[in-house]
């Protein structure tokens, strides 16, 4: 695999990643009884994000590893996809 194909797979497998941690944020709120819907699971990523970091941080001190990963993950997505853009038209 060159490297032009390795990058947009780390985009991808970033992504993928981001959804998992998504569905993971999801299920913690899911089961602390707060109100979250599936279906715009997607669109409301962030809020639900942040309010895993709200709630872990007044728990714990500091947010939750889910939080951090769910950060990492969308922004390594971005970079990867950018650098195989311009990789692209290089």
């Amino acid at each position: 695999m060159s490297l032009f194909g390795f990058i947009p797979a780390l985009a991808v497998a970033c992504a993928l990643w981001n959804v998992a941690t998504s569905i993971r944020i999801y299920e913690d709120l899911r089961r602390r009884n707060i109100k979250v819907g599936f279906l715009w699971l997607r669109v409301m990523a962030p809020k639900y994000a942040y309010q895993y970091k709200k709630i872990t941080t007044l728990e714990a001190g500091k947010p939750g590893r889910l939080f951090y990963h769910w950060i990492l993950s969308i922004n390594l997505a971005l970079v990867f996809a950018v650098a195989a853009i311009l990789a692209k038209l290089a």
